[in-house]
């Protein structure tokens, strides 16, 4: 019996893998599966998921039991693909040092849920019971036919600083005439745009040309040039651990091997340490990092660790990629903020920075930019032409009207009052209704990274679906299982709602202290 993989092309675009057994009388059987997950990587993502020790009343289920909510947790979180093959019996339970029973009694309860199928001779994967929305493997956000019923805390995005939204589009509407008699594709973006973007840096000391921008659909359509750029499939990256989720998995689609390099002690920012030993021994090709209110911790590098940062990068041949979505967002009076990482590679042939209005504006604003050495912008833009040839014109000019008229200044400092009182709202009902938790207080960007008192993130993420309040765990954020002890809270509600989310967080907390089962259909509704 010999298998085989067949890459087909689907009518909808795209291609899905086959796979199948070829026997003497030609092919026998067609399986279901579409990736691997070997022993060894299975078992470390399991291990990775904490359980606090049982108190009075707490119920510990069964080996096969836990074992086979482990794997449902994987699969609901999308840390293991719908789809994924899993190991054998036998080779599972040597991995995990159990015994083969345990296993076996664990996927026939899985298959039993709808969590698994299986075929005699062609192994065993992974599923969804019918009904059920397929993992998201990013922070996508709710839809809004749920937002009733659930408070969204998966989304670090706050609604339009108004009437600064409206005033840009009307702006925008009466610079749009010119633009409409011709073919509208900007690849590079809207010349005053990126004259302007220019300016702006130079206005902080780092002159820039407009040949150093190119205007992107969002920071996420920049980093992804970027990576498809410098960072083919299988060439190293290393990122801060723990890390933006949606970037970390934008670079896992892209084939990347992630390098994680841990963030030094509280919101202190970077260990350099760690980060020379990584450039030195890993020789990454691209290293990606949010100096400003990072994302998730909310630390700040201090201009030295920039300084630092970017001369260990440049002795190392490695492209250091900025992420500076979140440098406006400084929420507390005091000294002035650090130097742009750019400032200490003027010329651009070491750091790449990306910037956007998503975060300090509005994430339906989808306007990003890229600022590079001109002959880094010259390569993203030609290759731009296999992917999205530009970014929407009527939305250029509408960041252009804040840039040019002072609009964005105002509409920025309504956005940090925002995110000011929406963070003290829910750091005061966090503290109260969960007192084991711990975390730092960040000065500025909108999230919170919180240490969940010993107990699983994924865990309180799958028990807060039941109670109605939607929360990434920490895993999202890093790379191979890590940080599960942790969620991140953004700053997108206040007053009476932030403490209703406070309440179901301990709410779906207790429900994961005392064992409770989370399976089966769940109410999407919580009274406190």
């Amino acid at each position: 019996m010999v298998e085989v993989a067949w890459c087909v092309t689907l009518c909808g675009g795209g291609t899905k893998v086959i796979h199948g057994q070829f026997g003497e009388g030609g092919l026998v059987r067609m399986a279901q599966w579409t990736s691997a997950m070997g022993a060894t990587q299975l078992a470390r993502l399991l291990n990775s998921q904490q359980e606090r020790p049982a108190g009075p009343g707490a119920r510990r289920p069964p080996a096969y039991r836990a074992l086979a909510d482990g794997v449902r947790l994987l699969v609901l979180e999308g840390r293991v693909p719908v789809a994924a093959r899993l190991p054998a019996e036998r080779e599972l339970a040597l991995a995990l040092s159990v015994s083969r029973t345990t296993v076996a009694a664990a996927y026939e309860t899985l298959r039993t849920e709808g969590f698994l199928e299986s075929r005699r001779g062609a192994g065993s994967w992974t599923a969804v019971p019918a009904g059920n929305p397929l993992p998201a493997r990013g922070l996508e956000p709710l839809p809004p036919e749920a937002l009733g019923s659930v408070i969204d805390l998966g989304t670090a995005a706050l609604p339009a600083p108004e009437p600064w939204l409206t005033r840009a589009v009307q702006g925008a509407l009466e610079e749009l005439p010119p633009y409409a008699h011709t073919h509208g594709d900007y690849p590079a973006g809207l010349p005053a745009l990126r004259s302007m973007i220019a300016e702006r840096y130079t206005a902080r000391g780092i002159p820039t040309m407009p040949e150093q921008i190119m205007v992107t659909t969002g920071a996420m359509g920049a980093i992804d040039a970027i990576c498809h750029l410098f960072g083919g499939r299988g060439e190293r990256i290393a990122v801060e651990s723990p890390s933006y989720a949606n970037i970390l998995q934008l670079m896992r689609e892209a084939g990347a091997r992630l390098v994680p390099v841990a963030m030094a002690e509280g919101l202190t920012g970077w260990d350099l340490d760690r980060w020379r030993q990584v450039l030195r021994e890993a020789a990454p090709r691209i290293a990606y990092v949010v100096a400003d209110f990072h994302n998730p911790t909310g630390a700040l590098a201090d201009e030295d660790q920039r300084r630092r940062l970017v001369e260990a990068a440049r002795s190392a041949g490695t492209v250091l990629v900025v992420d500076e979505t979140m440098s406006e967002l400084y929420l507390e009076p005091g000294p002035e903020m650090p130097r742009r990482v750019c400032g200490f590679d003027p010329a651009g042939s070491t750091v790449i920075t990306v910037g956007s209005a998503s975060k300090a504006f509005w994430a339906g604003m989808r306007i990003g930019w890229v600022r590079a050495a001109p002959d880094v912008i010259r390569s993203l833009v030609a290759a731009r032409a296999y992917a999205d040839l530009g970014t929407p014109v009527l939305e250029q000019l509408a960041v252009n009207w804040l840039f040019s008229t002072g609009g964005w200044e105002q509409a920025v400092q309504l956005r940090r009052n925002q995110a000011r009182d929406n963070r003290d709202a829910l750091i005061a009902a966090v503290r109260r209704e969960l007192p084991t938790w711990e975390f730092e207080v960040p000065q500025g960007g909108l999230t919170l990274w919180v240490r969940t008192g010993g107990l699983s993130g994924s865990r309180i993420a799958e028990a807060g679906e039941r109670v109605g309040v939607r929360v990434p765990s920490g895993p999202r954020f890093g790379v191979d299982g890590a940080f599960e002890g942790y969620v991140r809270l953004p700053f997108t509600v206040a007053g009476a709602v932030a403490e209703e989310a406070a309440a179901r967080l301990a709410a779906a907390a207790r429900l994961v202290e005392t064992g409770t089962p989370l399976t089966g259909d769940s109410p999407r509704t919580f009274v406190a």
